[in-house]
C-alpha cells in the first residue's frame, strides 16, 4: 500500500509549498511567512471531482466552454446537452443555480472566459442538504477568489485567432481586485469577451438512396459579453455576513446564409441577454466550530431578447421576449452527534419561487409560475473503517401556467427524495463506496418556452413544450477511488418521464423539440489512471529515491468512460469516451500539456446516432512563469487538425444532422499578479462560505 500511494502522488499536477524568509538578528527571529497552497489539478473526494482551473493554462486559455469541454468523463453535445459520467448535469455558478437551458448555458459559458475561473466542482452525489431538482450531478462553477490580508491585484488576457475559412479573432481581459482589512473584506471581478465564430450547418434528407439537402447555413457569428462579480463579507465576532452581487451582459449577433430544398435567406439576427444575482448570507458560527447555522436569500434575474430580420426586405422574422425571476431562501444547521464512533445531523429548508414570461411580437403566450417549499434531513456517522451517510429530503411543487391559447396542466405534488451512501476506507485517500439517491428535474424554462429563441428557415424550426412534465431519477453507484487521481467507477441511473431533445421530419421540415419519454436508463463505466514517465525510464524503486516539485514532474493520466442510454423504443448502442492528456517538463522550467480527447461513433446519444466520433481534437499548451512566479504566459493551439465536427442520424427519421465550428484556433494567454506594496500575511479567508464538509464552498439549496 505504501508503494502504490508513493506511485500515485507522484502523478499530481499541484501541491503544497511552503516557504520562509529569516532574518538574522541576535536571535533568529521569523520576519515573513508566507504559505502558498496549489489545488491538484484533479481532486476526488466522496461526492464530487474538482477541477482546479487557475492554475491550469491549457484550460484556462479560452473560453470556460472551451475549457470545460476538456475535462475527463464530460461529453457536451449542440443537440442533447451536457452529462458527466452519464449523470445529467445541472449547472451552478458560486453555489446557486443559473436556471438555464443547454441552449442558453452553451452561450453562457462561450461568452465567460476561462481565466476568471478557480475552479470547477462536478458534484456526483448530491446528498439531502442539495436540491432534488438537481437531477443526476451539480457542475458548480467558483468564481470567487480568496481575500486575503492585504491589496491584491491580477490581470488576465486570453487572444485567440482561427484560420478555418478567414482570420476570426477571439479576446478577453479580467481584472481580479480583493482585500482585507479590520472591518470588512471586499471583492471586485470584471472583464470582458469578444469573439468571432462560424458554424456550417447542414441537414440532409437519405430517403430510398437519395439525398436531398434541406437546409445548409453558414453563419457569422460575435459575440460580447461584458461581467461584473463582487463580493463583500462582514466580520461580527464569530459571524459573518456575505454580500454577493452578479452582473453578465451578453450582446450577440449573426449573419446567416441559407439554402436548401425550395428557399434561399440571407438573415440577420441579435440576442441580448442580462442576467444579475444578488445574494445575501448570514453564517452564526458557535463555540463549537463543527456547528452551524446558515441563513441566505438570492434573487435572480435573466432577460433575454431575440430578434431575426430578413436583410434583403428588412421583414421581422422574429421578434421574441423572455423573462424569467428567481426567489430563494434557506436555512442549513448542522451539529456534531454521537452516533456509532462519531457523526453529525444537518437539517434545514427551503423556499424557492420561479417566474417566467414569454413574448412573441408583443403577444404573451406563456405566463408561467412555480413554488417550491423543501425541508431536510441528513445524518453521517462514522464506524472504524466505515463512513455511512442517510437522509431524505421532501419537496411540495405548485407549478401553473397560461398559454395564449390555453392553462397548463397544474403540477402540484410533494414528493419524498432519499439517499443513502456506503464508503470503506482502504487507507488514507483510498475508498470503495456505494451510494444511492433519488432525485427529479424540473423542466426549464427555455424548454417549455413555445418561442424559438434560435435561428430559422423554411426547412427548419425550434420549438419549447409548455406541457413538459418532471423527470423522476434513481441513481445508483459503485466507486473505487485512490489518491484523487485513480479511480473506477460504474453507475446507472434510471429515469422516469426523462425529457430529451429529438428532431423530427414532417413534410421536408425539420423540427427541433423536446418531449418526455416514459422511461430511460443511462449506464456508466469510467476509469481513470496516472503514469508518471520516471516509471519507464527509472523503474519503480529508483522512482521512489526523487523528491520533486510535482508541478516539475511529467506524466499521461488516462482516462475511459463506457457510456450506453438504453430506451425501450430503439436498439441502443453505447459509446466511449477516452481521454489522454500529457504533461511534459521541458528545459528552462516550460510546461507542455497536450489534451487530446475523443468519443467513438454509432453510440446513441439519447435519440441521437453518431455518424462520426463526435468528439475528436488535439489542443497543446506551452507554458512558463515568469517574474518570480508572478507572470504566466502560455501559447496554445487548440484542435490542431480541425478534427471536431459531429455528425448525427436522428433516430426514426431519414436525417442527418452535420454541425461544424471553427474549433482550431492558435494564441496566447497571460496572468499576471500585479506587484502591490503591501506585504502579504498568512491569514486567508473565501469570500463565499465554507462547505460543511472538507472546507470547499457551499452549494445554495
Amino acid at each position: 500500500m505504501h508503494h502504490l500511494k508513493s506511485f500515485v502522488l507522484l502523478a499530481l499536477m499541484g501541491g503544497i509549498s511552503v516557504w520562509a524568509q529569516e532574518t538574522p538578528t541576535k536571535a533568529t527571529k521569523l520576519k515573513e511567512v508566507k504559505i502558498i497552497k496549489e489545488r491538484k489539478a484533479i481532486e476526488q473526494k466522496a461526492d464530487r471531482t474538482i477541477f482546479d482551473f487557475a492554475n491550469q493554462p491549457h484550460l484556462n486559455s479560452g473560453s470556460l466552454l472551451e475549457g470545460i469541454k476538456k475535462l475527463p468523463g464530460l461529453v457536451s453535445s449542440d443537440v442533447a446537452g451536457m452529462m458527466y459520467q452519464g449523470k445529467i448535469l445541472d449547472v451552478y455558478v458560486n453555489g446557486r443555480p443559473l436556471n438555464i437551458s443547454s441552449e442558453e448555458l452553451n452561450s453562457y459559458l462561450e461568452g465567460m472566459p476561462a481565466n476568471a475561473i478557480e475552479r470547477i466542482e462536478v458534484i456526483t452525489q448530491p446528498g439531502a442538504e442539495f436540491p432534488a431538482t438537481s437531477g443526476g450531478a451539480i457542475l458548480n462553477i467558483i468564481t470567487n477568489k480568496k481575500s486575503v490580508s492585504y491589496f491584491s491585484a491580477t490581470y488576465n488576457n486570453s487572444t485567440h485567432v482561427s484560420n478555418y475559412n478567414h482570420l476570426r479573432w477571439k479576446e478577453s481581459n479580467s481584472v481580479l481586485l480583493n482585500a482585507r482589512n479590520k472591518y470588512f473584506a471586499w471583492q471586485l471581478n470584471l472583464g470582458e469577451n469578444y469573439r468571432e465564430n462560424a458554424v456550417w450547418v447542414e441537414v440532409v434528407k437519405n430517403l430510398n438512396g437519395a439525398s436531398t439537402t434541406l437546409s445548409s447555413t453558414n453563419a457569422d457569428r460575435i459575440g460580447r459579453s461584458n461581467f461584473v462579480k463582487s463580493g463583500l463579507t462582514f466580520d461580527i465576532k464569530k459571524d459573518r455576513l456575505l454580500l454577493n452581487y452578479d452582473v453578465d451582459y451578453n450582446n450577440n449577433s449573426s449573419n446567416t446564409l441559407g439554402n436548401g430544398l425550395g428557399f434561399s435567406t440571407n438573415d440577420k439576427s441579435k440576442t441580448t441577454v442580462l442576467r444579475q444575482d444578488v445574494a445575501v448570507t448570514y453564517q452564526k458560527r458557535f463555540d463549537n466550530k463543527d456547528q452551524k447555522l446558515d441563513l441566505a436569500f438570492n434573487f435572480s434575474s435573466n432577460a433575454n431578447d431575440f430578434a431575426m430580420n430578413s436583410i434583403p426586405s428588412n421583414q421581422v422574422v422574429l421578434a421574441n421576449l423572455g423573462n424569467q425571476k428567481v426567489y430563494n431562501f434557506k436555512v442549513d444547521y448542522s451539529q456534531p452527534v454521537k452516533i456509532l464512533d462519531e457523526g453529525k445531523v444537518s437539517f434545514g429548508g427551503v423556499y424557492d419561487r420561479l417566474l417566467f414570461q414569454a413574448e412573441s411580437q408583443g403577444v404573451t403566450n406563456l405566463d408561467y409560475e412555480r413554488k417550491t417549499a423543501a425541508g431536510y434531513l441528513e445524518f453521517q456517522a462514522k464506524l472504524k473503517k466505515f463512513d455511512f451517510i442517510l437522509g431524505g429530503r421532501g419537496e411540495n411543487y405548485a407549478i401553473f401556467g397560461q398559454t395564449n391559447t390555453g392553462s397548463l396542466t397544474p403540477f402540484k405534488q410533494f414528493r419524498f427524495f432519499p439517499n443513502a451512501t456506503i464508503q470503506y476506507n482502504l487507507g488514507k485517500q483510498v475508498y470503495f463506496s456505494l451510494n444511492y439517491n433519488k432525485k427529479i428535474t424540473l423542466p426549464t424554462t427555455a424548454a417549455l418556452n413555445p418561442n424559438n429563441t434560435n435561428y430559422q428557415n423554411p426547412n427548419i424550426t425550434y420549438t419549447g413544450n409548455p406541457s413538459l412534465r418532471p423527470t423522476l431519477f434513481d441513481n445508483y453507484e459503485v466507486k473505487l477511488s485512490a489518491f484523487d487521481y485513480a479511480f473506477i467507477g460504474y453507475n446507472v441511473s434510471v429515469a422516469t418521464n426523462q425529457v430529451v431533445n429529438r428532431v423530427l421530419l414532417n413534410n421536408n421540415v425539420s423540427s427541433y423539440v423536446s418531449t418526455n419519454i416514459s422511461e430511460m436508463k443511462i449506464h456508466n463505466f469510467n476509469i481513470g489512471l496516472p503514469l508518471p514517465y520516471m516509471l519507464f525510464t527509472k523503474g519503480l524503486k529508483e522512482m521512489m529515491k526523487f523528491n520533486f516539485n510535482p508541478d516539475k514532474v511529467s506524466f499521461m493520466y488516462l482516462y475511459a468512460g463506457y457510456q450506453l442510454h438504453q430506451i425501450s423504443d430503439l436498439n441502443a448502442k453505447g459509446f466511449w469516451v477516452f481521454n489522454i492528456m500529457s504533461q511534459v517538463a521541458l528545459p528552462k522550467d516550460i510546461k507542455l500539456v497536450a489534451n487530446y480527447k475523443y468519443i467513438t461513433a454509432k453510440g446513441n446519444y439519447f435519440y441521437f446516432v453518431a455518424d462520426k466520433p463526435f468528439s475528436n481534437s488535439l489542443d497543446i499548451s506551452l507554458s512558463r512563469k515568469f517574474l518570480d512566479n508572478q507572470l504566466t504566459v502560455s501559447v496554445n493551439a487548440n484542435d490542431v487538425f480541425n478534427t471536431n465536427q459531429s455528425v448525427f442520424n436522428s433516430y426514426g427519421t431519414p436525417l442527418l444532422l452535420s454541425n461544424k465550428n471553427d474549433t482550431r484556433q492558435f494564441g496566447f494567454s497571460i496572468n499576471y499578479k500585479i506587484p502591490t506594496k503591501n506585504k502579504p500575511t498568512v491569514k486567508e479567508e473565501d469570500l463565499l462560505k465554507k462547505e460543511k464538509k472538507e472546507g470547499n464552498d457551499v452549494i445554495s439549496n
